[in-house]
This record gives structure tokens, sequence and C-alpha cells, in this order.
């Protein structure tokens, strides 16, 4: 309908009630939802209303209802997705009903909430208050002036209906997560002090700690950031905790940032735990293990108290705690041995003293198996630990590895996951292609196309492992599996280790039969579709850097000498923080390979199964594949390394 050229405005009551032939009264009893006007009349005021596309003021309903159809919702901090959450579940709940939700954010500005909180009420029916930063007695003085209203995150007072998470039930099964995998040093990175959360936190992990004799808890201020957390960074590491446990998801996001660029690998070398499971907690690398919060349901039973309260209706104040659920990810793992990040700390030998080793073995521990030293005084230490990779990233090619792996005096002697190359694990059976699978982890290089990132990662898989009865033996029978999860071949692999004559070090022996099991095989590498001098792939030892770092090769000397050689043995001469150490790694005399070595990108090196010709397996045949690694205390020159290189074998 048009007015001299003008739309016109929508319908008033007046022209409804003259079509109708009723009053405004009787238009708007029926428009409210009235019971009190005939079925008939209502239904032809309807119709009416309907034809003249009739829409009642909200405003002016408010007025004569005495009630707005909105509630308000106040929040600390709107970026947070938990209060994102929260926030959904109120709003979805409060639609199917017909109110609207209105946002107040404070900011995180505790001095202001009493303001922000009074102002929402005058617009509103009814106010949810999300972790209210507010002193408890402020919050009690105030809750008279704004109800109805629910708090959510907040000490009950008995008369206003509070949800709350519990928060002690949460921390107790972190706590028992992480000393179940050995940390003993937790380290707490707070949340604003002003937080009631914050408090309930930490009041919990100091009762947990103060349960077990052997746990020692250090705090940290911190934020409720993810800013907050990136900036701990330095304080974590230089705390030597073993295990972080942040006040939230986005406080261990930060964390975890700041560690990715610092190359320290989580959770080898430090585990991270967050609270409350944010949407984007199992996606971020890797995922985060974290207390699980019912958030939107959180919500809608903030509005299902709410809704209670504006019908006159009062259900419990004070329902049971809500309790969280454990969600273990990739961030925790077990506990690195005392010389974590490649670094000493107190307990651990110090100068020139070196446990003298009579014997080692394996034994399974924590979830993985470790290799044991005993030293002459019938001390034990720690060589390495052997793991499932069951928590590697898809990307990276799922692998079992060796990580850490120490000298007998502490040093350590791998690195997982750097920053430099996030697939290269410790020391791991890693090819880059077979019969099309990539096990190597990150690109795959094609011909003419370069280094492309395909879906075509594979895995492998622990069918079972065991420790021979005398304990010098690991055997792992792995199954690789292809990027459509079906078998590719079986493996044979063994583990073992032993003292040198002299007690100054040990040998580390690893030894795969590899069996085209269910058809041929073809593996290839980089150096075998094009890329010159590229042919890495098959047992891989990825080392940390160094001060200095040197490499040798029999009669060879450099990373540009060793390289493509048929050296039957490596050395990579290391030495750091005063501690000098030699990793030799030694070829099975019966099966030399060119080496694939690196020193000044990185600091790494294999024998290459495929260097630069395509190696074929025909079905039921199989390829044997080893490698042996002498560890010592000092730095040993060409002839010694000859002469241990000799007996690494036997």
């Amino acid at each position: 309908m048009t007015q001299n050229g003008w739309t016109r405005s929508a319908s008033t009551i007046a022209e409804v009630a003259h079509a109708a032939g009723v009053s405004r009264a009787t238009v708007s009893r029926v428009m409210n939802g009235r019971s009190t006007v005939d079925p008939e009349l209502a239904a032809r005021v309807r119709e009416v209303a309907e034809q003249l596309h009739y829409r009642p003021s909200n405003t002016a309903r408010s007025l004569s209802l005495g009630r707005t159809n909105t509630v308000a919702v106040v929040v600390p901090d709107l970026a947070n997705p938990m209060f994102q959450q929260v926030l959904r579940g109120v709003a979805s709940a409060a639609a199917e009903e017909g109110y609207r939700v209105l946002v107040a954010d404070t900011a995180e500005h505790a001095a202001d909430e009493e303001r922000i909180a009074l102002d929402a009420r005058l617009r509103c029916d009814a106010l949810v208050l999300v972790s209210p930063r507010m002193p408890e007695q402020t919050l009690r003085a105030l809750l008279p002036e704004i109800r109805p209203v629910v708090v959510v995150n907040r000490a009950a007072d008995g008369s206003t209906p509070t949800l709350a998470i519990d928060y002690a039930a949460g921390i107790d099964q972190i706590v028992e997560h992480l000393t179940g995998l050995g940390h003993r040093h937790l380290l707490y990175l707070a949340g604003p002090t002003d937080s009631a959360s914050h408090g309930a936190r930490l009041d919990a992990l100091r009762v947990a700690a103060a349960r077990r004799e052997d746990v020692r808890l250090s705090e940290r201020p911190a934020g409720s950031s993810v800013e907050s957390g990136y900036a701990a960074a330095q304080d974590v590491l230089a705390s030597r905790a073993t295990a972080v446990v942040a006040y939230n998801d986005l406080v261990a996001f930060g964390l975890l940032a700041r560690l990715n660029e610092l190359g320290v690998a989580v959770p080898g070398d430090v585990s991270i735990t967050g609270f409350d499971d944010i949407e984007l907690a199992r996606f971020a690398t890797p995922s985060l293990t974290t207390a699980t919060v019912p958030q939107a349901e959180l919500g809608r039973q903030a509005w299902a108290h709410l809704r209670s309260l504006v019908g006159g209706e009062t259900l419990d104040p004070t329902p049971p705690l809500i309790e969280p659920v454990l969600a273990v990810r990739a961030s925790t793992g077990p506990v690195p041995p005392a010389a974590r990040l490649g670094r000493r700390t107190a307990t651990d030998p110090v100068g020139p003293h070196v446990p003298e080793l009579t014997a080692a073995g394996w034994a399974a521990d924590l979830g993985s198996f470790l290799l044991r030293g005993t030293a002459r005084n019938s001390s034990t230490v720690p060589l390495a630990r052997y793991v499932s990779g069951e928590r590697v990233p898809s990307v990276h090619a799922p692998r079992p590895y060796l990580h850490p792996v120490h000298s007998a005096a502490g040093t350590a002697l791998t690195e997982t996951s750097p920053v430099d190359h996030r697939h290269h694990y410790g020391v791991s059976m890693a090819v880059p292609v077979v019969n099309g699978t990539n096990y190597w982890g990150g690109r795959t290089f094609l011909r003419d196309e370069g280094p492309t990132l395909l879906p075509n990662h594979g895995r492998q898989v622990s069918a079972g492992t065991r420790v021979d009865d005398d304990g010098a033996t690991l055997v792992d029978e792995i199954e690789w599996r292809d990027e459509r999860d079906r078998p590719l071949l079986a493996e044979d692999r063994r583990l073992s280790a032993e003292p040198l004559a002299d007690g100054r070090g040990y040998v580390l022996r690893w030894s795969s039969v590899l069996l085209a099991a269910h058809g041929p095989l073809r593996i290839e590498s980089p150096g075998t579709n094009g890329r010159p001098s590229a042919g890495y792939g098959g047992i891989f030892w990825r080392l940390p850097s160094a001060d200095v770092t040197t490499v040798l090769g029999d009669g060879l000397v450099g990373e540009e000498a060793v390289h493509g050689s048929l050296s039957p043995w490596l050395a990579f001469v290391q030495r750091r923080e005063g501690a000098t150490t030699t990793v030799l790694l030694v070829q099975h005399p019966a099966h030399l390979r060119p080496w694939f070595a690196r020193v000044a990108e990185y600091v790494g090196a294999g024998p290459a199964l495929a260097w630069d010709q395509v190696v074929d397996v025909a079905e039921g045949d199989h390829l044997d594949v080893g490698l042996a690694a002498v560890v010592v205390d000092r730095a040993l020159g060409a002839d010694e390394a000859g002469r241990l290189a000799a007996q690494a074998w036997g």
C-alpha cells in the first residue's frame, strides 16, 4: 500500500480494532495471548491482524505487561569461548520460550561489575551473572537488588540459584593423570586473582599436592588469556617443572604456541593441561588434555532456574556441583628423565663422573618401555624410552620410536618433533614412500612438482610389544598400515643393549625384518624421484643441537664427506654446556647402505634404504635393516671409533 508514492508503515492497533469491529483493548488482549476473549472473536481479530500485517509493539507490550521478555547475561570476558558457550546455552533455551538475551561484557574489570549488572537489570526481566569477579561482600549485597538472578561459578549463598563446577574433582583428575605418567613437579599458571574459579582450582591443586609426599607444586601468576600463556613460557622452562596445569585452555594455547616457537617438544619435554575443554582444545597442536566442562548445558540450566524465578516458582537454589570429565589428548605424556631439554639438573651426574655400567635391560614403565642401565654401585640409570607413538599426529606418520635416549651421564641425545621438522621423532623407522604411502611424515616429494602435502600418511601399529625373559631385548611386532588403514607390511623389530667392555658407555642395537606379507613392496625416496642426494629413509636418528657438533666417518670428516658415503660407521661428537658425548652409529656389515647425514641444518643421520634406486621386495620376501649405536660420554677419535664400530655387532 502506498500513499503519495511513499510506502506506508505497518498498521496500527486502532485500524485492526476498526476492521474487526472490536475495541483496542480486545485487540491487545488477543495479541498478548489472554484467554479471557471469546475464541471466535479472538480468531477474527488474529485473521484481521494477519491481513493488515499488524505486529504489536514490543515496547508497548512491555509497558502493558510490566515485563520485557528479555534477560541479560553478564560475563567477565566475551572473548573467552567458555563464556560464549554458556551464553549460547542461555540464548538457545530462552529463545524457545520467546525471550531475548542481552549481553554485557565487563572486560575483567571487577570494579565495574556492580554498576554494569544494575544497569542491565533496569533493561530486562532477570539476570544471569557468569563468573562474577567482584568481592564476596559486594556480590552478596548486590544480589537482593537485582533479583531475579542466577549466578554461575561462585559459591552458593543458600537462597540465590547458583550453578557451579566441581573444580576440585576436575583438578584431582588432572593431578592423578599427571602423577600416573610419572610427573612429580607440577607448575600452576594461575588465573586472575579475583576469579573465584582460579581460587577453587588453586586450593584443589594445593590439597592434591599435599596428599602426595613426592609431588612438588610451583605457582606462577599468568591470567586468563592466550597472551598470558604465551608470556609465561620462559618462566615455565626456568621452573624445570615437567608438567604445567594452566588456569584455562586459552592460557594453555598461548604456552603451546610459544614453546613451539622455541623448539620445545610437548609432551616430549614438558606436558601441558588446560581446563574447560573449549571447542578448539582438540584442534590444538598437539591436541590439549583438559577437563571438560559442559558449558552450553550450564547455560541451559541457568535459564531453567531463571525462567522458574520469572514465573514465580523456585527450584533448588543449590543444585549439585557439575563434575568435569578429563579429556586425555596428546599434550601430556610420560615424564622425561631427569635431564630434560638437553640440560642437566641438580641431581644429574656432572663433570667428569660417568657411572660405570655393569648391565642394561628393558622393563615396562608408565605405558611405555624403559631401558635402564645398572651401575657398579647398584644404582639405576635411565638410558632410553620406547613409546608406541599412538599420539603422533596423523600427518607425521605415527610410529613407535625411541625418545629420550641418554648417555650414561644423563645427556639427552634425541630430539622429538622439533620446530624445524615436526615429523622427526627421536630414533624411528621412517620411510618416505612405500607403495605410495608416506611413513616419514610431512610432505611427499613428487617428481616435477617437489615437496607436496598429500593425504597419504600411513602409520606403524604395535601388534604386541614384549620384553624377553632375560630383559635384554625388547621385541615389537609391528603392522604397517596405509592411509586407508589397510595392512601393507609386517615388521619384526628387536632392540637390545649392553654395556661396553669397560663399562664407560653402552651399545644399543636395532634390528628389523620388513616382510612383504600383503603383496610386493616398492620403496622410494626423494632421491629416487628426482631430488639428488636426498635418499633418506630407514632407521633415522635425530639428535638435539649442541654448541659444537663434528661428524666423522671411516677416513672421513665433515657433513659433505660423510653424506652419501658407504662408510661402515658414522660418529657425531657433540659438546654442550660442559658435557661431551659421542653417538657412534654402526651399520650391520652384511647390509651397507649410503648415509644420509645432516649437521648444518639440524643434526641427524641414518642409512638410506633407497638412496638413488627404487628398492623392490617381492611378495613373501623380506628386507633386513639394522643399526647399532655406541654411546659414550667423551669425544671419540677416528681410530677408537673404528675399533668400537668393529665390536658393535658382536
